[in-house]
């Protein structure tokens, strides 16, 4: 059910309704008008600061949309709609301007020099993560007021206070009163990556040294944590060899981006393009 203000109930009357998205000139294509309402409704996948860019970039992008379905029809290319993983058929027109794509568009294959030029200026990009081998103990308040939150914490402290530094000593913790399902474990939570626990316990795992329990409860919409650090693996610089077909992946995309726009770019220049400017090296919408 929808809130009073949800439903415009909060100033007892309707709620205002949205502004009308802007309208500029007539956008035509070698005579070919591009429908207003339909630059309308592009503009939603185009987000910019104002009315007047966001329409600006819609009119565009649908505008070398029929430059190449012209462009298609001229060199009668055809294309059936193909599946995507999740068995949607697309547009009968996008298969037909990718079927046109892969025939006109020409990406530069990287040699060997290049991809090495590309891994050895972005090396750090390159490595396996750093692994945090650790464990916790949950200590969960039995409520949600604060006095449930500072009994909790409290139980944490005390915690601390009995375990110290001694993995046994925090093994037998774990199992004794951790709310977590990893007290089955020891309170182990494994080796886990960046990204794969709460912000608040990564960050204390960041500073902690190896063998040590942190001094103080950590807390998390889950609870208080009770966390010690077995030990910190450094992510390793992965060889070119083992990367070299990825790099090589990459700068062929980049460079059929890059050809792409200049293909869109040529084709405007041999069009009668109004109302909006296609610039000679821009592809934006092309693919």
């Amino acid at each position: 059910m929808m809130s009073a203000c949800q439903s415009g109930g909060c100033g007892g009357g309707t709620a205002p309704r949205m502004p009308p998205p802007p309208t500029f000139s007539e956008v035509r294509v070698n005579g070919v008008e591009i429908d207003p309402d339909a630059i309308a409704r592009e503009i939603q996948h185009h987000p910019a600061p104002d009315g007047e860019t966001a329409w600006t970039e819609a009119a565009r992008a649908l505008a070398i949309r029929e430059l190449l379905l012209q462009e298609a029809e001229r060199l009668s290319v055809t294309a059936e709609p193909e599946a995507d993983e999740a068995s949607r058929l697309e547009a009968e027109p996008d298969a037909v301007i990718a079927a046109l794509l892969d025939r006109e568009v020409v990406p530069q294959t990287p040699d060997e020099d290049e991809c090495r030029r590309f891994y050895d200026a972005q090396k750090v990009k390159f490595r396996t993560a750093d692994l945090f081998e650790a464990s916790h103990i949950l200590i969960e308040p039995e409520g949600g007021d604060q006095a449930a939150w500072a009994a909790a914490e409290a139980q944490a402290d005390a915690v601390i206070a009995e375990v110290g530094d001694d993995p046994a000593a925090f093994a037998k913790a774990a199992r004794d009163v951790s709310s977590c399902p990893s007290a089955a474990q020891d309170g182990s939570l494994g080796q886990v990556r960046r990204g794969e626990l709460v912000p608040q316990v990564q960050k204390v795992l960041e500073r902690l040294k190896p063998g040590w329990t942190h001094r103080a409860p950590v807390r998390s919409k889950f609870g208080w944590h009770v966390l010690r650090l077995q030990r910190r693996i450094e992510g390793q610089e992965l060889p070119f060899e083992v990367v070299r077909d990825r790099i090589a992946d990459t700068l062929e995309a980049r460079s059929w981006s890059i050809e792409a726009a200049r293909y869109v770019g040529r084709l405007a220049q041999q069009a009668q393009v109004e109302g909006i400017t296609i610039e000679p090296d821009t592809g934006s919408g092309a693919a």
